[in-house]
């Protein structure tokens, strides 16, 4: 179907025939495609064409809800994990006598952080510590993943806010304390 109203551009193309080896000029006009705009008339496409591109359409939607679903079970295991640390800070800031909202937004950067270095680790675990690049040429390189250097920085700035809360950090296994390994 061709609207009517489209925007048209006219092309003014020197073709030389293949015969005869005269150059004829010719004015074109063409239908310009503009994001959001009409589309242009294409070539019928056949039953197993249609088959093909829907099969290709579901398994991107597939893929799209596995990654959402990896996803929502990331937003889970964070929020128990930051709702477990928040306990054991407040816990420990009562014990040592420190009350106010500074103390607790600087417990809530620190679970901001948290947050932030579970969704580094995961994307170190999904991509890997490099992954495969390809640039505008076309030839593909290998890049370190910046997820990397960003977990040890987000690392370095919550071991400095519990040295400043002059706090401990919160016992992630629950395990004892191992003089008994020696």
């Amino acid at each position: 179907m061709i609207d009517r109203e489209a925007p048209v551009k006219k092309f003014w193309l020197k073709i030389r025939s293949g015969r005869t080896g005269r150059v004829h000029d010719k004015t074109y006009l063409f239908l310009v495609r503009e994001k959001g705009g009409t589309e242009m008339p294409t070539k019928k496409t056949s039953k197993k064409q249609k088959e093909k591109k829907m099969e290709k359409d579901i398994e991107q939607l597939e893929k799209i809800n596995e990654s959402l679903k990896k996803q929502e079970q990331l937003n889970i295991i964070i929020e128990e994990k930051t709702a477990s640390i928040k306990e054991d800070l407040k816990s420990q800031l009562i014990s040592q006598g420190k009350f106010g909202r500074q103390f607790d937004d600087m417990v809530e950067d620190y679970l901001y952080l948290v947050d932030l270095k579970e969704r580094l680790k995961n994307d170190i675990d999904e991509n890997g510590i490099r992954y495969k690049n390809t640039g505008g040429n076309g030839f593909t390189s290998f890049k370190p993943n910046e997820s990397c250097e960003r977990l040890l920085k987000t690392n370095a700035q919550m071991l400095k806010i519990l040295q400043d809360l002059d706090l401990k950090a919160p016992d992630e296994g629950g395990g004892d304390e191992g003089d008994d390994l020696l």
